[in-house]
C-alpha cells in the first residue's frame, strides 16, 4: 500500500456562492460601495483554495493574511453532499464533512464543481487512511 501523500484535487469555490452580492453590485454599479464589495468578494474567493490529498484536506484562505486549516482524513465521520438550487444550476455542490476534530467539527468545501466525484474520492481515501492507521469509528446509541 502506497503511503506517499499526493494531491487528488485542488480548487476554489464557484463564484455562485456570491451570486446575490454580484447581482446587487451589478444593479447598483453606479454606487461605489456595492461594486467595490462585489469585487472584494471575487478576490477573496480566488484566494480561498481547497486541496484534497490522499491523507488530508487543506483550506488555504486569505488575501492580505493567510490561514491554513488542515483536516486529517481518518478523522472524518460523515460526508454529506448539499446541492442548493442555485449551485445545481451551475453544476456545483457543497461537501460537508462531520469530523472528530476539535477545531473543525464541521468542515465545508463550498460550491465546487464535480462535487459528486470529489465526495466519492474523499470517501475512498478516508477508508484507506483509517485502514492504514488502523482506526475504527464506533457509534454509541442513546
Amino acid at each position: 500500500m502506497n503511503t506517499e501523500e499526493r494531491t487528488i484535487w485542488r480548487g476554489s469555490s464557484s463564484h455562485v456562492v456570491n451570486f446575490w452580492t454580484h447581482l446587487a453590485g451589478g444593479l447598483l454599479f453606479w454606487l461605489v460601495v456595492p461594486l467595490a464589495f462585489s469585487i472584494w468578494k471575487v478576490i477573496e474567493n480566488r484566494h480561498r483554495v481547497y486541496e484534497v490529498t490522499t491523507q488530508r484536506i487543506r483550506l488555504i484562505a486569505g488575501v492580505l493574511s493567510r490561514t491554513t486549516d488542515e483536516l486529517e482524513l481518518y478523522r472524518v465521520n460523515d460526508i454529506t453532499l448539499v446541492e442548493p438550487f442555485l449551485q445545481r444550476l451551475f453544476g456545483a455542490g457543497t461537501i460537508v464533512l462531520l469530523t472528530g476534530d476539535q477545531t473543525s467539527a464541521t468542515f465545508r468545501i463550498e460550491a465546487v464543481k464535480g462535487a459528486h466525484a470529489l465526495r466519492e474520492e474523499i470517501r475512498k481515501h478516508v477508508e484507506e487512511c483509517r485502514e492504514r492507521k488502523r482506526v475504527r469509528v464506533t457509534e454509541f446509541e442513546n
